[in-house]
């Protein structure tokens, strides 16, 4: 179970990061382990620990970016009492860090969510309509153009969409309408 409520959760997220879009960002991963939790017809329970995986993954990336994401799961989440298996998520979504590939299906989500949640909010900010009219090609589009959100490693979106069984352009066309809303 779960150790903190959502409010709880965004509290402790909002102590650790000032930044808006990084703020956004991790409301968007929760936004996404969400909806696929619910697509999974998850148990309430685990609907939430994906939920909070989402949502906790980069806490201490502002504060803490060398020692990211250490610093959350090995000191500041389970002293505020999170299941191992959120703490392992967030472990797992940062792999080339921790040594820890995603192996559970909440970890593969996770992995599949982040980068690409944080490259398609990318592409909305280019948008008028932002996400209300976007396509899967838009995405695909901007995903072929290296100088395009240059940061985000493009072989992560890809190896994702393997790890959870999907082809990338049903997970694009998934999490378009997850951020529709």
């Amino acid at each position: 179970m779960i150790g903190m409520t959502r409010e709880e959760s965004t509290d402790l997220l909002k102590t650790y990061i000032e930044s808006e879009s990084l703020l956004n960002h991790c409301k968007m991963v929760a936004q996404a382990m969400e909806a696929y939790a619910l697509h999974l017809e998850k148990e309430d329970t685990e609907i939430e620990e994906w939920w909070t995986a989402g949502l906790l993954h980069d806490l201490d990336w502002e504060k803490f970016p060398d020692e990211h994401p250490d610093k959350a799961v090995n000191k500041i989440l389970p002293e505020k009492g999170y299941s191992e298996t959120v703490i392992e998520a967030i472990r797992a979504h940062a792999p080339e860090r921790t040594g820890k590939e995603p192996e559970t299906e909440m970890e593969r989500y996770l992995f599949a969510c982040d980068e690409l949640s944080g490259f398609m909010n990318a592409v909305s900010l280019m948008r008028p309509n932002k996400f209300n009219d976007m396509k899967v090609k838009s995405v695909t589009k901007k995903l072929k153009d290296s100088k395009f959100a240059a940061n985000v490693p493009r072989e992560d979106i890809q190896n994702g969409a393997k790890l959870i069984g999907k082809e990338l352009q049903e997970h694009i066309a998934f999490l378009i309408n997850v951020f529709r809303t």
